[in-house]
């Protein structure tokens, strides 16, 4: 999605796993997933939380998927046969239109954060799947430096708490969602997560 420099950064553990979770995120929902990212997923392990049961759903599903299979579904949930089920976008969920205000101040702030839509990409930048890649890039400073918490919770309060967490829950209990199920799961509770830890620093 972004056209982005590679630096070599310390960031600590805590925000890395952040980052992490945020890409990974990112990559399940940018484009049907190949057989290597099928095969990270097979690999995970969770915890005894909610997360983790949704994490540990993920892997046994992801073990017994066939990357067509899972391109289907993808199809079936955003792309269709004019639409998919679901409208993975800002501008969407928040006015019921494509290329809305949402847009518009995302933009602005891209341009503030130095973030460039790489040339290739044509969707609105508003897309739950370049989000995700956004507040990794901000964790990770692939757009500079990173960038400090609360310049984060800025960027996840305007642009993803209003609707994210309601476009994962959406995904999980969409109709056409077997393999995106557990990712809806997992986006849901990351959200809430975020959430509150960005309410708490700022208190």
């Amino acid at each position: 999605m972004t056209d982005v420099t590679a630096q070599t950064l310390s960031i600590i553990e805590e925000d890395r796993q952040r980052a992490d979770l945020y890409g990974f995120l990112s990559a399940l929902l940018s484009g049907p997933p190949d057989r290597a990212l099928l095969a990270r997923c097979a690999d995970l392990t969770g915890d005894d939380t909610d997360l983790g049961h949704a994490v540990t759903t993920l892997s046994k599903l992801a073990r017994a998927a066939a990357p067509a299979s899972v391109e289907r579904e993808f199809t079936a949930l955003f792309i269709g046969l004019g639409r998919g089920e679901l409208l993975p976008y800002a501008s969407y969920y928040l006015t019921g239109f494509l290329h809305e205000k949402p847009l518009a101040l995302l933009r602005r702030d891209m341009v503030a954060l130095q973030i460039r839509r790489a040339p290739n990409v044509h969707e609105p930048e508003d897309n739950i799947a370049s989000l995700m890649e956004m507040m990794a890039g901000l964790i990770e400073g692939r757009f500079g430096s990173p960038v400090p918490l609360a310049r984060q919770r800025e960027f996840f309060n305007r642009h993803m708490a209003p609707w994210a967490g309601h476009f994962f829950a959406d995904l999980e209990g969409a109709k056409g969602s077997l393999f995106y199920a557990p990712v809806g799961a997992i986006g849901r509770l990351f959200m809430g997560i975020e959430r509150e830890a960005f309410r708490l620093s700022a208190a």
